[in-house]
């Protein structure tokens, strides 16, 4: 481990685990970001803890939407969203981040062969700098059940499939069975959903949210 002053960086899960599991389970609000269910499994209790861990905290996380793609994942998703706490998903990029309280932020490093770094930062004024980052995306990202029932509603899977394979619009109207002033819709339709202003750019961001 290594320490400067309120800032401790460790190595692996199972480090953050022995040295974080004491602010888990005393935390009455917790705010995640990240790009999967992966990032942090020492913040997700298996059942029956995790029913009773949600019910007591205040909780709210956000993924990028490739978690969607992944049954497991949103199983799991899904489960929580029953239990109380609150889930959007955000197309943009986002920070790796765990804030306890208010006071305590642990972001979410870079791998050195197979271990991760973590760093556990206690600096009031870091943690509010990195609570107002969160608070920014927060504001700025779906609820899980609109964005959901946004993706099912425009075929966005299947859109954005024709799009990766460079098919004229006229074949991909026809591959998906629906009229091509219907498909150009649905295609802007879902470039607005990723805020993009092309569709090369909504291929990028798609690929980047892991639904290609």
């Amino acid at each position: 481990m290594e320490r400067v002053s309120d800032v401790v960086v460790v190595r692996g899960e199972a480090e953050l685990f022995e040295r974080t599991a004491h602010l888990f389970a005393a935390a009455t609000e917790v705010s995640c970001a990240a790009r999967d269910l992966h990032t942090w499994s020492v913040a997700h209790p298996t059942a029956p803890e995790r029913e009773q861990a949600v019910r007591d905290t205040n909780v709210r996380k956000m993924y990028l939407p490739g978690v969607l793609f992944d049954p497991a994942l949103a199983g799991h998703l899904r489960f929580m969203a029953t239990h109380g706490a609150r889930i959007r998903i955000t197309e943009r990029e986002i920070n790796e981040t765990i804030l306890l309280d208010r006071r305590i932020a642990i972001v979410a490093g870079d791998s050195v062969g197979e271990v991760r770094s973590y760093t556990v930062i206690s600096s009031p004024d870091l943690v509010q700098g990195i609570q107002s980052l969160f608070e920014a995306a927060w504001a700025g990202a779906t609820d899980l059940e609109s964005y959901q029932a946004r993706f099912t509603e425009l075929g966005a899977r299947e859109i954005l499939e024709q799009l990766a394979s460079g098919c004229k619009d006229e074949t991909a109207a026809r591959t998906l069975g629906v009229g091509l002033r219907t498909y150009r819709r649905r295609v802007a339709e879902l470039m607005e959903l990723l805020g993009a202003s092309s569709r090369f750019q909504a291929g990028a961001r798609a690929r980047e949210a892991g639904l290609l």
